[in-house]
């Protein structure tokens, strides 16, 4: 999502990085009814889901208060950067 917006949208990676962020709440809110009311047992390991919202929760918060401090170049290396080794270990480790 953060490439689209940067590249087609023109929106500054800081507010790209905010918007993807906030655009997964009603994303994940709208998954949670399909995922685990389905038919059958749950497809949701709840303590795994709780440690996943812990965590991202957590990282949410230091992330957002990172990016302040970050200069708009060294950012935006730093997503193409990242984007470029989680191609890489798809492509290596599908």
């Amino acid at each position: 999502m953060i490439p689209l917006l940067v590249l087609w949208a023109r929106v500054d990676q800081r507010l790209a990085n905010a918007t993807s962020l906030v655009a997964i709440i009603p994303i994940a809110i709208a998954a949670v009814p399909i995922y685990y009311f389905t038919k059958g047992s749950p497809e949701v390991d709840l303590r795994i889901a709780l440690f996943l919202v812990i965590g991202s929760v957590v990282g949410a918060y230091v992330g957002a208060r990172l990016l302040k401090s970050v200069p708009d170049r060294p950012l935006r290396y730093g997503v193409a950067v990242l984007m470029l080794v989680v191609g890489l270990k798809q492509l290596v480790f599908p």
